[in-house]
C-alpha cells in the first residue's frame, strides 16, 4: 500500500515535467530528478517521513539549540563538530602551528630519548619556517621557531624534576605503609 500525498506528488511532478504517469496504481511511476521537479519531489519526501514518524523522538526536539550564542556566526556547525568529535589537523597552518607550540612542553616531556627530542623539536621548526614560505593567505605566522639545545637542556631539567618528584612520592609510600612483622614461631 502506498501513501496517497505522495501518489498525488509525483503525479504533479510528472505533470510538471510533462510526461504521462502510468496507469498501474501499485507500481510508483518511474521519476527522473531534474531541475523542475527536484524541489517538489524532496518535499514530499520530507512530508512523507514525517507522517510516518521518522523524526519523532529525535534528540534535542523542541529544544533551541545550544552555543549559538548572542552573535552571528556563520560556521557555528563546524565549530560544534571540531569540538564534539575532539578533531585536530584542521586549520590554517598559522594557527595549528600555535596549538601545538602550547602543548609542544607536555609532547617533549613524553618522548625517553634525547634523539627524539632533538627530531620533534627540529621537525617544528622546518613546519614553522614552511609556514611562513606559504604565500596561500590566512593569519600570519607568528609561531617562533625554538631553539633545539635549549628545549634538550628543559627537557633534561623537567625529566629530573619529575625523577626527583616520583623517587620523594615513593619513600613517602614507604614511610606511611604500616610495616607487618611476621613472626617465625607462634607460641601454643
Amino acid at each position: 500500500m502506498s501513501d496517497a500525498m505522495g501518489e498525488a506528488a509525483r503525479y504533479r511532478a510528472h505533470q510538471a515535467a510533462g510526461e504521462a504517469p502510468e496507469a498501474d496504481a501499485d507500481t510508483p511511476p518511474p521519476m527522473t530528478l531534474n531541475a523542475q521537479n527536484k524541489a517538489e519531489f524532496v518535499e514530499t519526501a520530507i512530508q512523507i517521513a514525517i507522517r510516518q514518524g521518522q523524526f519523532d523522538d529525535l534528540p534535542g526536539a523542541g529544544k533551541p539549540l545550544e552555543g549559538l550564542g548572542t552573535h552571528h556566526d556563520p560556521d557555528w556547525w563546524i565549530r560544534r563538530k571540531i569540538e564534539t568529535e575532539n578533531l585536530s589537523g584542521l586549520g590554517p597552518p598559522a594557527l595549528m602551528l600555535r596549538v601545538e607550540d602550547r602543548g609542544l612542553a607536555d609532547d617533549l616531556d613524553r618522548l625517553t630519548n634525547e634523539q627524539d627530542v632533538r627530531d620533534v623539536v627540529e621537525d617544528f621548526n622546518r613546519r614553522v619556517i614552511d609556514a611562513r614560505r606559504q604565500l596561500n593567505g590566512g593569519p600570519p605566522v607568528v609561531t617562533r621557531t625554538r631553539d633545539v639545545d635549549a628545549e634538550i637542556s628543559a627537557w633534561r631539567e623537567r625529566r629530573e624534576a619529575a625523577r626527583v618528584a616520583e623517587t620523594q612520592a615513593a619513600r613517602a609510600d614507604a614511610a606511611n605503609e604500616p610495616r607487618r612483622r611476621r613472626r617465625l614461631f607462634r607460641r601454643r
